[in-house]
């Protein structure tokens, strides 16, 4: 459904509302705990309404004086404050869940104010991922278990002398690689190739929550539900999404694809992929990552020449394979 920015921005009024009161609440407790710092705060207000007044006096050497002077003495009682902080362990500054914006939700780049990339994710949260019938926030490099993949090599089986183990162990490099590199427009776009239960959307979900930690934003979808939504916005009714929403498909930072190939199969739908693949892919500062069931040379029957030259030619091709891992302990 459509989101209420309104509503959100209410929630973000809240939420800053609240980290203001966290901040009184903990400074009226250092107060009492160290009348010194409380003095020391009050010197400094009573320093800087003189200093204030004497800005605003006329221009004289006398004045001038007594300015610098006053703001020398306001600098050396903040100097000692600090001091009396840090070797107390102690932090007066407001707890924002969102330092960037101070949870304002927006932010200002050269005298423009914007939307803050906390704000559009939550966004993006509201619209797309939320309806993932898998959740990416229980997906962590913490939790990635290589052990779970066997470390025994089987060429008839997997057509490498690699084990399962050894080839997980190179793609999470890879994808760490994926992520220190983000920013670099040299870095390639990933396509996560292997049978259903193998990882796949897992370390997909692994990536965008470490890229989600740094401020990026992601959207993560599953390729039916991704064209369902294209589909509804063009020509439903009534859509589900807003212009921003379907924008977003094409700027977010991090766009996740899951299960490429198992979208109903149609020219129209063929054609919306090409377009976010392309579209995407002339952006540097956007990276894609596609997972699917489906090897190469079937992919290569389903979609034309013009996705495929885009896969081969611009993704980092990863093959995952080894037992399903659904079964065990992490997956």
């Amino acid at each position: 459904m459509n989101v209420d920015i309104s509503a959100i921005e209410r929630e973000y009024a809240q939420k800053r509302a609240n980290a203001l009161k966290s901040n009184e609440l903990l400074i009226k407790k250092v107060y009492d705990s160290s009348p010194e710092i409380k003095d020391i705060d009050n010197d400094i207000k009573k320093l800087g309404i003189e200093a204030s007044r004497s800005a605003l006096s006329p221009n004289s050497e006398e004045k001038r004086k007594r300015l610098s002077t006053l703001l020398e003495k306001i600098e050396t009682l903040k100097n000692k404050k600090t001091k009396i902080l840090n070797t107390n362990g102690i932090s007066l500054e407001p707890k924002y869940e969102c330092e960037k914006c101070k949870d304002t939700g927006y932010v200002t780049i050269n005298m423009v104010s914007q939307m803050c990339s906390c704000m559009k994710q939550k966004i993006i949260d509201y619209s797309y991922n939320k309806f993932n019938p898998f959740n990416i926030s229980n997906s962590t490099f913490d939790n990635f278990d290589e052990s779970l993949y066997s470390g025994t090599s089987n060429i008839e089986k997997y057509g490498t002398n690699t084990s399962p183990r050894d080839n997980i162990i190179k793609i999470k490099k890879l994808s760490l690689d994926f992520i220190n590199n983000f920013e670099n427009e040299n870095t390639k776009n990933m396509l996560f190739i292997g049978s259903a239960g193998v990882g796949k959307t897992f370390l997909s979900g692994c990536i965008a929550n470490e890229l989600l930690k740094t401020g990026h934003t992601v959207l993560y979808q599953t390729t039916p539900l991704l064209m369902d939504s294209i589909f509804d916005f063009k020509y439903g009714s009534k859509s589900k999404i807003s212009q921003e929403l379907y924008e977003s498909l094409f700027n977010v930072d991090l766009l996740v694809i899951d299960d490429l190939g198992t979208e109903s199969q149609t020219s129209a739908k063929f054609a919306e992929l090409f377009t976010i693949i392309n579209t995407r892919m002339l952006n540097p500062k956007t990276k894609t990552i596609i997972s699917t069931n489906l090897d190469i040379p079937i992919l290569a029957k389903l979609y034309d020449d013009r996705v495929m030259s885009r896969l081969i030619g611009n993704y980092s091709i990863c093959k995952f394979f080894g037992d399903d891992l659904r079964s065990k302990k992490g997956r």
